[in-house]
C-alpha cells in the first residue's frame, strides 16, 4: 500500500521530534508513551505506528551511543599507551607476577 505524499514528511517530523527528545538520556516508558501520544496527536500517526517508530529510534540511538562509547574507549586506550599507562588488568597482572616471584624467591631461600 502506497503511502501519501504527505506522510513521508510526517513521518520525517516525527522522527526529528522524537530524536530530540531522546536527547541524551535513554527514555523511560512512562516518557516513551508521551512521546507517542504526542506523535500520534501532532504527527496524525497511529499510536501503534507511533510506539513502532519511537522504538525503533531509541534502538537505533543506543546503539549508535554504544558505537560512539566504544571508539572513544579505544582511543583512550591508544592515547594512555601512548603516554605509558598501563590498565587495570595489566597491573593486576603485574601484581600476581610479583606475588608469584616473592613466592618462589621465599621458597628458595628458605632451602
Amino acid at each position: 500500500m502506497a503511502e501519501p505524499a504527505d506522510a513521508g514528511s510526517v513521518r520525517d517530523t516525527a522522527e526529528r521530534l522524537a530524536l530530540a527528545a531522546v536527547g541524551a538520556v535513554a527514555l523511560t516508558g512512562e516518557r516513551a508513551e508521551e512521546l507517542v501520544e504526542e506523535l500520534a496527536r501532532r504527527g496524525g500517526m497511529r499510536a501503534d505506528d507511533a510506539r513502532e517508530l519511537v522504538g525503533d529510534l531509541t534502538g537505533r540511538w543506543r546503539g549508535d551511543a554504544q558505537r560512539m562509547g566504544e571508539r572513544a574507549g579505544v582511543t583512550l586506550a591508544g592515547m594512555f599507551r601512548e603516554l605509558g599507562l598501563v590498565t587495570r588488568a595489566e597491573w593486576e597482572e603485574l601484581e600476581l607476577r610479583l606475588a608469584q616471584l616473592e613466592h618462589r624467591l621465599r621458597l628458595l631461600e628458605e632451602d
